[in-house]
């Protein structure tokens, strides 16, 4: 071997460990770049952007959309998405509520028997999708129409109105809202628990990615489904496992929202999966699958948190928001395709 050809090999391998490229590398490093400047705006433009009381009300409206984003990261790493798991939410709410007041059951029957329903619903989304080989577009537009329809429906067939009865009076309900609706107070500020298991869902989602044979598996599906079943990659069982991880995300944001007002409204939800979506793209998942990161989601969330209490702390008209939000989808958009380019090009 050469003189010349050892050098090359050298540089290679410097190249491959080069702090620079590995950065450039990271999905979420246009997210994080983003959500620097959101920061930066807001801690400038309103006063009162920087009081710890305004850090918890960010991070709490950036939980109540990290917790979905995150498993929607996942499932859109996989190459596919998931237009039901707005009112997916608001199901998981329905279940744990009229089952445990129609059952007059502990409350914590009617969690366990939500958990069982979302991952069914979850299931047969993957299953559907795996079988028929439709897009996903189409199987889960389905799944949402009949959904949004169940949801009303059996509301107004089991309670008479569009909401539940409240099930605050009922056993177990004051360990439950412990448990997915309390505050914890640190400092003297108080912080929603949701921040604890979205946090705790981008912890375990990560590892997943970067630790396990599974997390392969995933990245491998949404960069190339035919590949990857060439090369013995169990495709239906990752994809089945995606959208049963979006149930489970669906399942606690449901109950979340069940113990926080003890009522819920059968026409919820409807929306908030593009918001799901948009933070992951944000966070810098791509539409078509095989690059991403639940870190990105939860910057995605986060950058979402801080645009809409921003602008009231800044005492801006909220119709606003919307414009906001856009505006930042497409400048992230950009950006991530910006560092993937920079990132292939140091390659």
């Amino acid at each position: 071997m050469s003189a010349g050809t050892d050098a090359a090999t050298a540089d290679e391998r410097i190249l491959q460990t080069s702090p620079l490229r590995k950065l450039l590398g990271r999905p979420e490093l246009g997210s994080v770049v983003g959500a620097v400047a959101v920061f930066v705006f807001f801690a400038f433009f309103a006063d009162s952007f920087l009081q710890a009381a305004s850090l918890s009300t960010v991070l709490y409206a950036a939980s109540t959309i990290g917790i979905m984003a995150v498993p929607v990261a996942l499932l859109m790493i996989g190459g596919e998405f998931d237009l039901s798991a707005g009112v997916m939410v608001t199901s998981s709410a329905l279940v744990s509520s009229m089952f445990s007041y129609q059952m007059t059951a502990n409350v914590w029957v009617g969690v366990g028997v939500s958990l069982l329903v979302t991952l069914a619903i979850g299931a047969f989304n993957g299953f559907m999708l795996t079988r028929t080989k439709l897009p996903s577009f189409i199987i889960t537009l389905g799944t949402f129409l009949m959904l949004t329809g169940l949801n009303l429906g059996f509301t107004k067939l089991i309670d008479g109105t569009v909401s539940t009865k409240s099930i605050a009076d009922m056993e177990g309900f004051p360990s439950a809202r412990d448990v997915f609706a309390s505050t914890i107070t640190i400092g003297g500020v108080g912080f929603k628990v949701t921040i604890l298991w979205w946090l705790a869902l981008v912890a375990v989602a990560s590892w997943i990615l970067l630790r396990t044979r599974a997390g392969n598996w995933i990245f491998a599906v949404g960069g190339n489904k035919d590949a990857a079943r060439a090369v013995g990659v169990p495709v239906t069982k990752t994809k089945i496992g995606l959208y049963m991880g979006v149930g489970f995300g669906a399942w606690i944001s449901g109950q979340h929202l069940l113990f926080s007002y003890d009522v819920v409204q059968s026409g919820e939800g409807v929306g908030n999966e593009l918001i799901y979506i948009i933070a992951a793209v944000i966070g810098g998942c791509l539409i078509t699958g095989g690059y991403g990161s639940a870190v990105g989601s939860a910057v995605g969330a986060f950058i979402f948190g801080m645009t809409s209490k921003g602008i009231v702390f800044a005492e801006w008209n909220p119709d606003w928001f919307k414009f906001f939000l856009g505006a930042m989808l497409l400048l992230a958009t950009l950006l991530n395709a910006w560092v993937r380019k920079r990132a292939e090009a140091t390659t």
